[in-house]
């Protein structure tokens, strides 16, 4: 089987379907190929909650929230903590910065997409600092509005006659000649029949490696984070498993940075699973106690989120057993308790704006936790200590929580509360007492709500893997997305002419562009700014 394009996308995510509606404009043939069904349209985007950084938008400005392009800088290269000799990366990240708003906030908006009004304040810094001012914006509808949006105004494009949809075809080669650019090999997913498609420009766009357990565990950061967990749960797109990046190596492709990955802390299995091993992210509650396998409290800086993601990962590897817990109570889920993502927030999804309100200010995510402890394997009750740990053990069959260790730990925490905010000591309840100083983060976080409370019972324990997301390396590119040679002896790179790799297969710009740490928002941000950038490219035109 033999087509015939122009202009040829791998890969239907967010950053695909960017770039096709601009090069659409040009009147050239557009073709997008996927792996997936057509069903899924949309990739990973489509299932994420749908924030994204950007920076002094009208939005800030609007809740008195001064920000600039200098203070985002500034806070990125902190976060990021690049290598030295890191380049394309560093450039990468400082184009992000000045493209976010009016290339991504503005276009989006122009397309009809809406943020919501409140704009969340995370990966504030703990030993390093990172965002300043709250920069998240979230998508009203989550990624689900987005792409569903974005394809429609796709397929209505005045220029769809030029557009081809190809789903069920996996790619496995690309086509080159004499350093020239033909196409791609591949077989279809449902029989294995093998197709080619001709095409001059390639535009990569299949996402990351951190849908293939196997390989996130072959590029794991060692020096940083010790061996890799025995169970690392995927919250990644089943498809993103890095072979158009093997294919990109094949013809001289430059892959750098995959073992710089942005994983979760709170992962618990998916009750209705997609994929092997699925996972869900939690939005880890402030108000919990965060221990380690043992029942131990976690430290000597107690883990709590929306300050270092990368930090929350690191500690947790460094126990011999590599899952944790988080204790809490009902009263604190019901205030605090959240999982990242389009299919956990219906309310926020369908954009039912009052009801949502009324969920956040008053009832609280009742029916969540509801669903979460009545459906998911990971998560135990109980109304007195000694039946939770027994409930725990008896999850793990293993025996590792101790009882003396989490009275230990509840008994200090709750002691400190009852003594009163001007007693503080804790870290987690000084950075309780931070968080609700905005008011972003007041409306969902406890007012120093104890542990052991009979009038907030029953107790709740939640067993926690590490959950594989992002990639935040990949195919190294310069600033117009155009894929790079590997260096030769002199350390010289040339542009692969009619090959560009956008969004997360490309590390989000350049092979990597957020370092060490993401900024969060980033990600989906990364896919419309390359996805754009690598379009003008191709018609030989400029964003900026």
């Amino acid at each position: 089987m033999k087509h015939q394009t122009d202009i040829l996308i791998i890969g239907g995510g967010l950053a695909g379907i960017t770039a096709a509606m601009e090069l659409l404009a040009s009147g050239k043939r557009v073709t997008i190929v996927d792996r997936d069904s057509e069903a899924n349209f949309g990739g990973l985007a489509k299932w994420a909650f749908g924030g994204m950084f950007f920076v002094n938008t009208k939005h800030q400005r609007k809740r008195g929230i001064r920000d600039s392009t200098e203070l985002a800088m500034k806070d990125w290269f902190s976060f990021a903590e690049f290598e030295e000799d890191e380049v394309w990366g560093k450039k990468w990240a400082e184009q992000y910065i000045h493209m976010s708003t009016p290339h991504a906030y503005e276009w989006l908006k122009a397309k009809g997409l809406g943020f919501f009004p409140v704009i969340n304040w995370v990966e504030r810094g703990l030993f390093q600092p990172g965002n300043s001012v709250p920069r998240f914006h979230m998508v009203w509808g989550t990624g689900w509005e987005l792409t569903y949006k974005l394809i429609g105004q796709l397929k209505a494009h005045p220029q769809a006659q030029k557009l081809n949809l190809l789903f069920g075809h996996r790619v496995d080669e690309i086509i080159s000649e004499n350093q020239l650019i033909k196409g791609v090999r591949g077989k279809l997913e449902a029989d294995g029949k093998p197709f080619e498609i001709a095409a001059e420009v390639l535009v990569v766009a299949t996402g990351g490696i951190n849908g293939s357990i196997e390989r996130v565990k072959k590029n794991w950061d060692t020096k940083s984070f010790g061996t890799p967990p025995e169970t690392i749960l995927n919250g990644a797109h089943p498809f993103a498993i890095g072979d158009l990046h093997d294919a990109c190596e094949a013809i001289n492709g430059h892959v750098v940075n995959l073992e710089k990955q942005w994983n979760y802390a709170a992962g618990i299995r998916h009750h209705t699973p997609r994929k092997k091993d699925h996972g869900l992210s939690l939005v880890p509650c402030k108000s919990a106690l965060w221990l380690n396998y043992e029942g131990k409290r976690m430290g000597p800086v107690p883990l709590i989120t929306a300050y270092d993601t990368r930090y929350l990962v690191e500690r947790i590897c460094q126990e011999p057993v590599k899952y944790s817990w988080q204790l809490l109570n009902r009263k604190i889920a019901y205030k605090e308790f959240a999982i990242s993502g389009s299919e956990s927030n219906p309310l926020f999804r369908d954009k039912k704006f009052l009801p949502f309100i009324y969920q956040t200010l008053v009832t609280g995510n009742q029916k969540l936790v509801s669903d979460v402890i009545d459906r998911c394997e990971d998560v135990v009750v109980a109304y007195s200590m000694e039946e939770l740990v027994e409930r725990m053990n008896e999850l793990t069959g293993e025996g590792h929580v101790k009882l003396e260790n989490m009275q230990e730990a509840v008994g200090l925490y709750d002691a400190e509360i009852d003594r009163g905010p001007q007693f503080f000591n804790d870290e987690q309840l000084k950075r309780i007492a931070h968080a609700r100083e905005y008011s972003g983060d007041r409306t969902r976080t406890c007012k120093f709500q104890k542990i052991n409370d009979p009038k907030a019972m029953p107790l709740i324990a939640i067993r926690e893997f590490i959950l594989s997301r992002k990639s935040l390396g990949g195919i190294q590119t310069d600033l117009d997305c155009r894929v790079l040679t590997r260096p030769d002896a002199s350390g010289r790179q040339e542009a692969i002419e009619g090959l560009y790799a956008i969004g997360e297969a490309a590390g989000f710009g350049g092979g990597g562009m957020h370092g060490r740490r993401s900024l969060e928002g980033t990600f989906l941000g990364g896919c419309v700014i390359t996805g754009r950038v690598a379009a003008r490219a191709i018609l030989g035109q400029k964003l900026m």
